[in-house]
């Protein structure tokens, strides 16, 4: 009876429980560094700031005429890795967007590269997202927006004022942004959809621009491209994957393969190199 009396008396019956943990709460603070997103126009800076607030769990996009959402890293590897954690992080559409759009909505993204001063070598990188909306067939020259130029931005892009960093085209000495086409391996992203599995759709799209690298008739290897031009260095970290049997098929070659439902990753640069930080600990789903 007495250890029942003390296990009561050190118990506060008003204390409020505390905040229900997420598994975003165990992303080292580094990670963070570094990155902003939001709706807000975003600021480039030589200064890694800490995240200026708290990771959400809900991303929403509307449909049709509203603000662009970004998402901004320090680096290409630092993005994905950090969205490879985040797993209780989701996009997915409003309430009114699914109201409005009465189908399912996909996914458009928009890859950014931005130096951080004329004179500097450092590149931030920068995801755009919206809901895609196809063109009606009123507006002029719509097929520009379903042919997958990698430099026209989405028709969806085009509804509301741009940010100022995507208004000086897909190459300038500043800034290159690539629109992500869809293609066979790497369709537009079904939404709602996770980080981890937005991460693993991001480097799809990778490997498919590694794909294209000797064909000189279309734009699609140009992320690969420019990846390599602002990051030379990642260029020369040396492959950390364990390809012993167990690893290829407990780790990223059979997560890859239940994310896009296709056959074993390309060799190479751009295969287990380059996805070796997507290594985490969750079960992914088709995007698709």
């Amino acid at each position: 009876m007495q250890e029942d009396e003390d296990d009561d008396e050190g118990t506060d019956p008003n204390a409020r429980p505390g905040p229900a943990l997420t598994a975003n709460q165990y992303v080292e603070p580094e990670m963070l560094m570094g990155i902003s997103m939001g709706f807000s126009r975003p600021v480039i800076s030589t200064v890694l700031s800490p995240m200026a607030m708290a990771m959400p769990q809900v991303i929403t996009l509307p449909y049709g005429k509203a603000p662009i959402f970004h998402f901004q890293a320090p680096t290409w590897r630092h993005m994905l890795k950090l969205m490879a954690r985040l797993s209780g992080t989701r996009v997915e559409p409003t309430v009114e967007a699914i109201t409005l759009a009465k189908h399912e909505l996909k996914l458009r993204t928009v890859i950014q590269f931005v130096k951080v001063h004329h004179s500097a070598s450092e590149w931030r990188t920068l995801l755009y997202f919206t809901t895609d909306m196809p063109p009606p067939t009123s507006v002029a020259n719509s097929y520009k927006y379903t042919n997958n130029d990698v430099n026209t931005l989405p028709y969806s892009y085009t509804l509301s004022p741009l940010p100022q960093l995507l208004r000086d085209g897909a190459d300038s000495p500043m800034a290159k942004y690539y629109v992500v086409p869809a293609t066979n391996s790497t369709p537009y992203p079904t939404l709602p959809i996770n980080f981890p599995n937005l991460a693993m759709y991001l480097q799809s799209a990778v490997e498919d621009s590694r794909k294209a690298a000797n064909d000189s008739s279309g734009g699609v290897r140009k992320l690969a491209h420019n990846i390599d031009s602002c990051y030379p260095r990642d260029n020369e970290r040396p492959d950390s994957l364990d390809l012993s049997e167990s690893s290829k098929n407990r780790g990223v070659g059979g997560m890859f393969k239940r994310v896009i439902n296709r056959g074993k990753t390309p060799r190479g640069r751009g295969g287990n190199e380059e996805i070796y930080d997507l290594v985490t600990p969750f079960v992914s789903e088709e995007w698709g």
